[in-house]
């Protein structure tokens, strides 16, 4: 039976480790000035792609033919379905039905089995697992509260008929200019469920917002699992119960261990991640306005900070989430 290792000292004190299980923590290099509160180079490089897919989308339906030609309607988002440039451009093609509409369903599938099948987790109710549980359930409640609820609408309707959104029942067509001033359907779900239109105001990308978020949950949590090469192992810096700073990693003997199970638990994870990332570039390039795009973009970066990035500098919210991987 191996022995567990003593975690070792910095500048003299021995610094809070109990809630790191299997790691190494250890002073950061010299040369390191970013703050805690900050991904690192490969973090940052993975976060990139999605500010740099939205760019690509857009600048392709800017210079597409196809989509320059085609009619694009500010009410729905998109364009008309009979002037589709492409299959991804329709609203009812099958990956948007069937995986974006209920995207936080293949998250949730996918995170459960990684969750279930990595041994990074180690056997049982380990604490790994339940602090990666409590960061799922965390990224969730900042999905509820955009997407389905916020003490009555969620933000994203909030943010709608704060800037001046309402619905406008639609159902009769003649009498549409006596019913535009109708606001009593207060979500855009009650205001189509009348027949009614949901215009007027800013409407934050939620396609955007759930992929980003989504897809950003799996790659956090599994990013560990796949940079074990020690080459990639780009150490993460926290702040400790006294205010220094060091840096944490996992430990080669753990790196050893799960060497041969890398693939258990990721695979399906990874092909949900990637799917993910496809719609997003179709979404980009067919759907929402560039501002549309960027608010989405911004909400789901805001929730992915808060529960993966502030608790590497706040020692109390680190201890209840943890961090993926140690």
């Amino acid at each position: 039976m191996a022995t567990r290792r003593k975690e070792p000292a910095i500048n003299g004190s021995v610094p809070l480790t109990s809630s790191m299980p299997g790691s190494t923590i250890r002073p950061p290099l010299a040369s390191a000035r970013r703050s805690p509160f900050l991904p690192t180079r490969l973090e940052a490089q993975l976060i990139s792609i999605y500010p740099l897919t939205l760019l690509l989308g857009s600048i392709f339906s800017t210079l597409s033919p196809a989509s320059r030609s085609a009619p694009y309607s500010a009410v729905s988002q998109s364009h008309p379905p009979e002037f589709a440039p492409s299959y991804f451009a329709q609203k009812k093609n099958v990956f948007n039905v069937y995986f974006v509409k209920v995207g936080w369903f293949w998250t949730t599938i996918a995170f459960v089995v990684f969750l279930v099948f990595h041994p990074g987790f180690g056997r049982g109710v380990s604490k790994r697992r339940v602090n990666a549980v409590l960061r799922y359930a965390a990224v969730t409640t900042w999905w509820v509260f955009v997407t389905q609820w916020f003490f009555g609408p969620p933000l994203i309707d909030t943010m709608f008929r704060f800037t001046g959104g309402q619905c406008e029942r639609l159902r009769d067509p003649e009498a549409r200019e006596d019913m535009s001033d109708t606001r009593e359907f207060i979500t855009a779900a009650t205001c189509k469920a009348v027949g009614g239109t949901w215009k007027g105001g800013h409407d934050i990308s939620g396609h955007v917002f759930l992929l980003i978020l989504g897809s950003s949950l799996l790659w956090l949590e599994f990013l560990p699992a796949l940079t074990r090469v020690e080459g990639l192992r780009d150490g993460r810096l926290i702040t400790l119960q006294d205010g220094k700073t060091a840096s944490v990693a996992v430990e080669k003997e753990q790196v050893k261990e799960e060497a041969g199970a890398t693939a258990r638990g990721v695979k399906f994870a990874l092909g949900v991640a990637g799917l993910m990332w496809w719609m997003l570039l179709m979404t980009a390039a067919y759907f929402h306005t560039w501002f549309e795009k960027f608010t989405g973009l911004a909400v789901a970066f805001t929730g992915l900070w808060l529960v993966y990035f502030m608790p590497r500098g706040v020692p109390q919210v680190r201890a209840l989430l943890g961090m993926p991987g140690v």
